[in-house]
Protein backbone atom coordinates (compact mmCIF):
# COMPACT_ATOMS: atom_id res chain seq x y z
CA UNK A 1 0.00 0.00 0.00
CA UNK A 2 2.92 2.55 1.01
CA UNK A 3 5.04 1.70 -2.19
CA UNK A 4 1.79 2.27 -4.23
CA UNK A 5 0.71 5.44 -2.38
CA UNK A 6 4.44 6.60 -3.00
CA UNK A 7 4.19 5.44 -6.40
CA UNK A 8 1.19 7.87 -7.33
CA UNK A 9 2.90 10.78 -5.12
CA UNK A 10 6.21 10.93 -7.42
CA UNK A 11 3.59 11.12 -10.65
CA UNK A 12 1.81 13.89 -9.09
CA UNK A 13 5.52 15.93 -8.61
CA UNK A 14 7.08 14.81 -12.27
CA UNK A 15 7.24 17.98 -13.16
CA UNK A 16 9.24 19.40 -10.46
CA UNK A 17 11.51 16.64 -10.65
CA UNK A 18 10.38 15.02 -7.11
CA UNK A 19 11.60 12.30 -5.61
CA UNK A 20 9.49 11.36 -2.67
CA UNK A 21 11.20 7.71 -1.71
CA UNK A 22 14.63 10.11 -1.00
CA UNK A 23 12.55 12.09 2.22
CA UNK A 24 10.81 8.42 3.58
CA UNK A 25 12.55 7.15 7.11
CA UNK A 26 15.49 4.83 6.53
CA UNK A 27 13.33 2.08 6.86
CA UNK A 28 11.16 2.41 4.03
CA UNK A 29 13.21 4.16 1.70
CA UNK A 30 16.95 5.43 1.48
CA UNK A 31 18.11 7.63 3.93
CA UNK A 32 17.90 11.58 3.53
CA UNK A 33 21.61 12.18 2.78
CA UNK A 34 21.34 9.69 -0.43
CA UNK A 35 19.39 12.40 -2.24
CA UNK A 36 20.53 13.45 -5.09
CA UNK A 37 21.34 17.52 -4.81
CA UNK A 38 20.50 19.96 -7.67
CA UNK A 39 22.75 20.45 -9.91
CA UNK A 40 25.30 23.50 -8.87
CA UNK A 41 24.41 26.45 -11.44
CA UNK A 42 26.86 28.17 -12.19
CA UNK A 43 29.10 31.19 -10.63
CA UNK A 44 29.20 33.41 -13.71
CA UNK A 45 25.62 33.47 -13.96
CA UNK A 46 25.10 35.50 -10.92
CA UNK A 47 26.03 38.83 -9.87
CA UNK A 48 29.25 39.28 -8.86
CA UNK A 49 28.68 39.93 -4.64
CA UNK A 50 31.18 42.93 -4.68
CA UNK A 51 28.73 45.38 -5.81
CA UNK A 52 26.14 44.28 -2.92
CA UNK A 53 26.14 46.19 0.61
CA UNK A 54 25.47 44.97 3.37
CA UNK A 55 21.11 45.06 3.74
CA UNK A 56 20.69 45.12 0.07
CA UNK A 57 17.31 43.29 -0.94
CA UNK A 58 18.18 40.74 -3.67
CA UNK A 59 15.67 39.72 -6.32
CA UNK A 60 15.86 36.67 -8.35
CA UNK A 61 13.09 36.65 -10.95
CA UNK A 62 11.63 32.73 -11.40
CA UNK A 63 9.57 31.35 -13.97
CA UNK A 64 5.76 31.70 -12.62
CA UNK A 65 7.16 33.89 -9.08
CA UNK A 66 10.16 35.70 -7.54
CA UNK A 67 12.45 34.89 -4.93
CA UNK A 68 13.91 37.25 -2.66
CA UNK A 69 17.06 37.63 0.10
CA UNK A 70 18.71 40.08 2.02
CA UNK A 71 22.10 40.55 1.61
CA UNK A 72 24.54 39.83 4.97
CA UNK A 73 27.87 40.72 3.24
CA UNK A 74 30.44 38.19 2.50
CA UNK A 75 28.90 36.36 -0.42
CA UNK A 76 25.82 35.71 1.90
CA UNK A 77 22.20 36.27 2.02
CA UNK A 78 19.30 34.91 4.20
CA UNK A 79 16.06 33.75 2.66
CA UNK A 80 13.24 32.12 3.81
CA UNK A 81 12.71 28.70 1.45
CA UNK A 82 10.31 25.85 2.29
CA UNK A 83 11.81 23.10 3.62
CA UNK A 84 10.53 19.77 4.96
CA UNK A 85 14.07 18.22 6.32
CA UNK A 86 13.96 20.16 9.52
CA UNK A 87 10.97 18.05 10.62
CA UNK A 88 12.55 14.49 9.20
CA UNK A 89 16.42 15.79 11.09
CA UNK A 90 18.12 17.24 13.35
CA UNK A 91 21.48 16.72 11.76
CA UNK A 92 22.82 20.00 10.74
CA UNK A 93 25.26 19.38 8.57
CA UNK A 94 22.08 17.93 6.63
CA UNK A 95 20.44 20.83 6.90
CA UNK A 96 22.39 23.03 5.69
CA UNK A 97 22.89 21.09 2.35
CA UNK A 98 21.69 23.31 -0.20
CA UNK A 99 17.38 22.39 -0.56
CA UNK A 100 16.43 20.35 -3.06
CA UNK A 101 13.22 20.17 -5.03
CA UNK A 102 11.82 17.70 -3.48
CA UNK A 103 12.74 19.15 0.06
CA UNK A 104 11.59 22.53 -1.03
CA UNK A 105 7.80 21.04 -2.69
CA UNK A 106 7.33 18.75 0.83
CA UNK A 107 7.94 21.77 2.54
CA UNK A 108 5.25 24.17 0.69
CA UNK A 109 2.73 20.77 1.99
CA UNK A 110 3.72 20.52 5.48
CA UNK A 111 3.75 24.35 6.02
CA UNK A 112 7.22 24.66 6.89
CA UNK A 113 10.19 26.55 6.08
CA UNK A 114 13.62 27.50 7.01
CA UNK A 115 15.21 31.00 7.07
CA UNK A 116 18.62 29.97 5.91
CA UNK A 117 22.27 31.81 5.03
CA UNK A 118 23.44 30.74 1.33
CA UNK A 119 25.90 31.81 -0.94
CA UNK A 120 25.03 34.25 -3.26
CA UNK A 121 25.57 31.74 -6.28
CA UNK A 122 23.33 28.87 -4.25
CA UNK A 123 20.66 31.60 -3.86
CA UNK A 124 20.71 33.10 -7.65
CA UNK A 125 21.00 28.78 -9.25
CA UNK A 126 22.15 30.76 -11.82
CA UNK A 127 19.55 33.38 -12.75
CA UNK A 128 20.37 37.23 -12.79
CA UNK A 129 20.08 39.14 -9.70
CA UNK A 130 17.69 42.50 -9.31
CA UNK A 131 19.31 44.89 -6.61
CA UNK A 132 16.77 46.84 -3.92
CA UNK A 133 14.14 46.75 -7.38
CA UNK A 134 11.75 46.88 -4.55
CA UNK A 135 11.93 50.06 -3.67
CA UNK A 136 10.63 51.70 -6.36
CA UNK A 137 7.24 49.52 -5.53
CA UNK A 138 6.66 49.46 -1.84
CA UNK A 139 5.74 52.99 -0.53
CA UNK A 140 7.73 52.61 2.77
CA UNK A 141 11.16 53.72 2.81
CA UNK A 142 14.04 51.52 3.26
CA UNK A 143 15.88 51.30 6.95
CA UNK A 144 19.35 51.73 7.36
CA UNK A 145 21.36 47.99 5.63
CA UNK A 146 22.99 47.23 9.16
CA UNK A 147 19.55 47.42 10.40
CA UNK A 148 18.53 45.43 7.76
CA UNK A 149 20.89 42.72 7.60
CA UNK A 150 20.28 42.50 11.75
CA UNK A 151 16.87 41.77 11.48
CA UNK A 152 17.16 38.80 8.84
CA UNK A 153 19.99 37.00 11.53
CA UNK A 154 17.96 37.60 14.07
CA UNK A 155 15.61 35.82 12.12
CA UNK A 156 17.66 32.35 11.19
CA UNK A 157 15.89 29.11 11.80
CA UNK A 158 12.43 27.40 11.30
CA UNK A 159 9.28 28.99 10.22
CA UNK A 160 5.89 28.02 9.33
CA UNK A 161 5.10 28.37 5.82
CA UNK A 162 2.12 30.09 4.11
CA UNK A 163 2.15 30.22 0.43
CA UNK A 164 0.22 33.40 0.67
CA UNK A 165 0.85 34.97 4.09
CA UNK A 166 4.33 33.72 4.83
CA UNK A 167 6.40 33.85 2.03
CA UNK A 168 10.00 35.43 1.11
CA UNK A 169 8.85 38.45 0.34
CA UNK A 170 6.79 39.18 3.44
CA UNK A 171 9.90 37.97 5.30
CA UNK A 172 12.28 40.48 3.09
CA UNK A 173 9.74 43.28 3.30
CA UNK A 174 9.75 42.61 6.95
CA UNK A 175 13.70 43.16 7.29
CA UNK A 176 13.68 46.32 5.24
CA UNK A 177 10.69 48.15 5.39
CA UNK A 178 9.49 47.23 9.01
CA UNK A 179 6.62 45.96 7.54
CA UNK A 180 5.97 42.60 5.98
CA UNK A 181 3.67 42.50 3.22
CA UNK A 182 3.72 40.68 -0.41
CA UNK A 183 3.04 42.57 -3.86
CA UNK A 184 2.81 39.15 -5.34
CA UNK A 185 -0.16 37.71 -3.13
CA UNK A 186 -2.01 41.13 -3.47
CA UNK A 187 -1.84 40.76 -7.25
CA UNK A 188 -3.04 36.87 -7.28
CA UNK A 189 -5.51 37.95 -4.47
CA UNK A 190 -6.87 40.89 -6.73
CA UNK A 191 -7.18 39.02 -9.77
CA UNK A 192 -8.68 35.67 -7.49
CA UNK A 193 -11.31 38.89 -6.97
CA UNK A 194 -11.72 39.24 -10.48
CA UNK A 195 -12.66 36.20 -11.14
CA UNK A 196 -15.02 35.85 -8.21
CA UNK A 197 -16.97 39.16 -9.73
CA UNK A 198 -17.05 37.61 -13.43
CA UNK A 199 -20.39 36.21 -13.65
CA UNK A 200 -19.32 34.02 -16.09
CA UNK A 201 -17.85 31.79 -13.39
CA UNK A 202 -21.50 31.09 -11.96
CA UNK A 203 -22.44 29.57 -15.69
CA UNK A 204 -18.94 27.50 -15.81
CA UNK A 205 -19.65 26.39 -12.44
CA UNK A 206 -23.18 25.45 -12.85
CA UNK A 207 -22.56 23.61 -15.56
CA UNK A 208 -19.50 21.49 -14.40
CA UNK A 209 -22.13 20.65 -11.24
CA UNK A 210 -24.63 19.18 -13.94
CA UNK A 211 -22.54 17.25 -15.96
CA UNK A 212 -20.86 16.27 -12.07
CA UNK A 213 -24.26 15.04 -11.71
CA UNK A 214 -25.07 13.36 -14.49
CA UNK A 215 -21.97 11.39 -14.37
CA UNK A 216 -21.76 10.29 -10.68
CA UNK A 217 -25.69 10.65 -10.41
CA UNK A 218 -27.79 12.92 -8.41
CA UNK A 219 -26.84 12.94 -4.39
CA UNK A 220 -26.26 14.76 -1.51
CA UNK A 221 -22.39 14.88 -2.14
CA UNK A 222 -23.17 16.12 -5.52
CA UNK A 223 -26.24 17.85 -5.86
CA UNK A 224 -25.08 20.14 -2.46
CA UNK A 225 -22.09 21.40 -3.86
CA UNK A 226 -23.51 21.49 -7.69
CA UNK A 227 -25.90 24.49 -6.09
CA UNK A 228 -24.12 26.09 -3.57
CA UNK A 229 -20.75 26.93 -5.09
CA UNK A 230 -22.55 28.68 -8.16
CA UNK A 231 -24.73 30.29 -5.17
CA UNK A 232 -21.88 31.52 -3.17
CA UNK A 233 -20.25 33.12 -6.90
CA UNK A 234 -23.57 34.66 -7.76
CA UNK A 235 -23.74 36.27 -4.75
CA UNK A 236 -20.28 37.22 -4.23
CA UNK A 237 -19.96 38.92 -7.90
Amino acid sequence: MLDSLTFLLERLFLLAHIKLSSLLPPQLARSCDREEPLPQPPAAAAAAPHRFQRGDLLEVPRTLFTHFGIYLGDNRVAHLIPDILPVLSSDSRQIQQMVTNSRLLLGVLSKRASIRVDSVEDFAYGAGILLNAMDRAVPLSPLPGEEVARRAELLVGGVSYSLLWNNCEHFVTYCRYGAAQSLQTDQFCEWLKSLIRDQRSVVLTGLLGLLSMACLGVSPGTALPSALIPFTLWMAS
